[in-house]
């Protein structure tokens, strides 16, 4: 395939050359059969692979997960769908108890090579339940390799590199991008998967960005630069494990660092990014590492959802924000006893 590629496009063309590939690999979950997925990204494949590589599951996740536990324990690769982000809770616990304590619980006798795919975010217009960003509970979660990608040859390379990965994968899917086009010939190879990668290159400000927002960090510092603000933007691309040599080494040259996320600020994603930045380069830091988040609400109806993401607007706010120039003055010096 070579051309202009979606990100649904790439990631169905990674799905369908991973069944080719490995008569181990199959794909279920609601809907994904003859339908091809809610966002069509499995579309064709029951019909090119059969009712036993791709086909539908009940209506009940942590079903779906478990029998996957037990595919993998068994010898199959399975890659199973959580039709939206929010659906996948019900499956929490067979996520968090065993999905992610397998290999450790049998103290590395049994892989778990599993990857569960998260269609997340806002940003299409849907209630609530089918537009979270849930990325800081999986990667609170030891055990577990939690990535996201951005573009469409990314999606199709990590995608491919997650069902190959002994241990079990959550791959984040930016619902709003799935239609986010690029050239690409695929099939394609990027940077490896845990891997952070500089997007844009800039000297004043480091943009720390993933998923559905790296697009929006890159349209922030086209703007920025119109002001004349060099910002690099970092696509971190791995949530867990994180990239520290790649951000810090940024953010060490840069010297101002801003995380986005549409997540949820408090005890999101971003404040683990900001913690693990300021203890690496505090003394490269001319200012403090800000975020810019979602607000710290339930996800709002639709006609609100544009107020509750962060927008390029809100993300050149904090570039305002990042003390540029030093405001304050040496306190005096204290009077002497008895002066």
């Amino acid at each position: 395939m070579a051309g202009t590629v979606s990100l649904g496009q790439a990631l169905n063309r990674a799905l369908r050359d991973a069944l080719a590939a490995d008569d181990s690999v199959v794909v279920y979950g609601e809907d994904v059969g003859p339908l091809g997925g809610v966002f069509r990204v499995t579309d064709g494949l029951t019909a090119e692979f059969g009712e036993e590589r791709c086909f539908d599951s009940p209506l009940a996740e942590a079903g779906i997960v478990g029998t996957a536990v037990g595919m993998a324990m068994y010898g199959l690769r399975p890659v199973v769908e959580m039709q939206f982000d929010a659906f996948s809770y019900p499956a929490f616990e067979q996520v968090v108890s065993h999905v992610a304590k397998m290999r450790n619980r049998t103290r590395g006798r049994l892989e778990l090579p599993m990857v569960i795919r998260i269609p997340y975010g806002g940003g299409i217009g849907a209630v609530e339940h089918h537009a979270d960003s849930s990325e800081a509970y999986w990667a609170h979660t030891p055990g577990l390799r939690v990535v996201t990608p951005a573009t469409p040859s990314d999606g199709y390379s990590m995608l491919r590199e997650a069902i190959d990965s002994p241990d079990p994968v959550v791959f984040l899917e930016p619902k709003r991008r799935y239609w986010t086009k690029e050239e690409a010939v695929l099939p394609v190879r990027t940077a490896p998967m845990d891997r952070a990668v500089v997007r844009r290159s800039g000297d004043d400000v480091t943009l720390l960005a993933y998923g559905p927002m790296v697009e929006t960090a890159m349209e922030a510092a086209a703007a920025a630069a119109e002001e004349g603000t060099s910002v690099e933007v970092v696509d971190l691309r791995s949530l867990s494990p994180f990239d520290d040599a790649t951000a810090a080494a940024s953010v060490r040259r840069t010297g101002r660092a801003v995380v986005v996320h549409e997540a949820s600020g408090f005890a999101g994603y971003g404040a683990e990014v900001a913690a693990r930045l300021t203890e690496q380069c505090f003394h490269y830091l001319e200012a403090p590492v800000l975020r810019v988040c979602g607000l710290d609400v339930p996800y709002p109806p639709p006609v609100l959802e544009e107020h509750h993401l962060p927008s390029v607007d809100r993300i050149l706010d904090a570039f305002d924000r990042l003390q540029w120039e030093r405001t304050w003055t040496s306190a005096p010096a204290p009077a002497e006893v008895g002066a």
